[in-house]
């Protein structure tokens, strides 16, 4: 199972986010790669929706991100209970893994 990151250069949630993928990626026995978009045609290309997005087997992990079409070099916003934050919430990327491994 492949547990990935994309992320353009300076956005400042990628390494805040890092330690959790590490530790989530050990628990799952997933290969972690981080994949830097630098271009906007590589946005578009990648379906890259922001800066830090995360995939499981190339699925993101947000639950509406199958219909955006938002894609472009930016640092992305997840809503969340308290407010937005550049960091997605933990439970949607466990629950992805979980998810590809009961398939």
């Amino acid at each position: 199972m492949k547990l990935e990151v994309l992320y353009s250069d300076g956005c400042p949630s990628h390494e805040r986010l890092m330690p959790i993928l590490r530790e989530l990626a050990a628990t799952h026995d997933a290969e972690l790669v981080q994949s830097r978009i630098e271009t906007a045609e590589r946005a578009e290309e990648a379906r890259f929706l922001g800066s830090p997005s995360v995939r499981v087997d190339g699925r993101d992990v947000e639950p509406a991100a199958q219909t955006r079409t938002d894609y472009g070099l930016k640092c992305r916003l997840y809503r969340r209970p308290a407010g937005q934050s550049g960091l997605l919430p933990r439970e949607w990327i466990q629950h992805a893994l979980r998810e590809t491994t009961a398939r």
